[in-house]
């Protein structure tokens, strides 16, 4: 899960933009200065190029000015056992203080871990603070945590509605799982009104953007229209 480092991303009136490759949502409250982001971008360089204690040096002074993408970056390598003295503790801190910083992927990879007690005991509650929190602020990955947490009763209470709604986020924001789910959750009438015109519609959706199932969802669909009286 921890496994590649940012280099910066910024979310301003619902545009999104990606400066570095990473497994997840990767954006920040605001942009950086142009001075911490040059710095930040050369700690990122050296790291990719195998020149760990100079990337090290460099992401600890940045987060101890509180840069949240460079105390993620960190945190990293510390889980990656990067750093001569790897340290899952401060990993924890410093992924809690890039979250709080609002760092989204700080938020989601923070949830993830507390779900999967890989930071230490499993802490569901405190996840799905985080999981939300990420999710209010646009990650799909988040909302499919939501919406499965609800649906499931695991570590929320089991509310199908709003299963619905945090499905219905994610698929808005093109995750295709998601569009899968909420098109089923229509079809059965689960947590929402049943109604195959929006099954079919999101069926629909989840095929165009590749997901196997859906084309045979999609047939199902349509039959049922087909006989129902015009």
């Amino acid at each position: 899960m921890f496994h590649v480092l940012v280099r910066r991303a910024a979310c301003q009136a619902g545009r999104l933009a990606l400066l570095a490759v990473l497994a997840g949502p990767v954006f920040a409250a605001a942009p950086l200065p142009p001075a911490l982001q040059n710095e930040l971008d050369r700690a990122v360089i050296a790291h990719e190029s195998g020149q760990l204690p100079a990337a090290q040096k460099a992401f600890e002074s940045l987060a101890r000015r509180g840069v949240p993408a460079a105390q993620y970056n960190l945190a990293v390598m510390h889980l990656q056992g990067e750093v001569p003295k790897p340290d899952r503790a401060r990993a924890r801190r410093l992924l809690q203080q890039a979250a709080e910083g609002g760092f989204v992927t700080a938020q989601f990879m923070l949830a993830q871990a507390l779900e999967n007690g890989e930071l230490g005991p499993r802490d569901l509650a405190l996840a799905h603070r985080w999981y939300e929190v990420a999710a209010e602020a646009g990650s799909t990955e988040a909302q499919v945590a939501m919406g499965t947490g609800h649906y499931l009763g695991r570590g929320l209470p089991k509310d199908p509605a709003r299963a619905v709604h945090w499905f219905r986020e994610a698929a808005k924001g093109g995750d295709v799982g998601a569009m899968y789910l909420l098109a089923s959750m229509y079809e059965q009438g689960d947590g929402v009104e049943r109604d195959l015109r929006l099954a079919r519609y999101w069926y629909g959706v989840a095929a165009q953007n590749g997901d196997r199932a859906a084309p045979g969802k999609l047939r199902e669909i349509d039959a049922l229209l087909g006989s129902q009286p015009s």
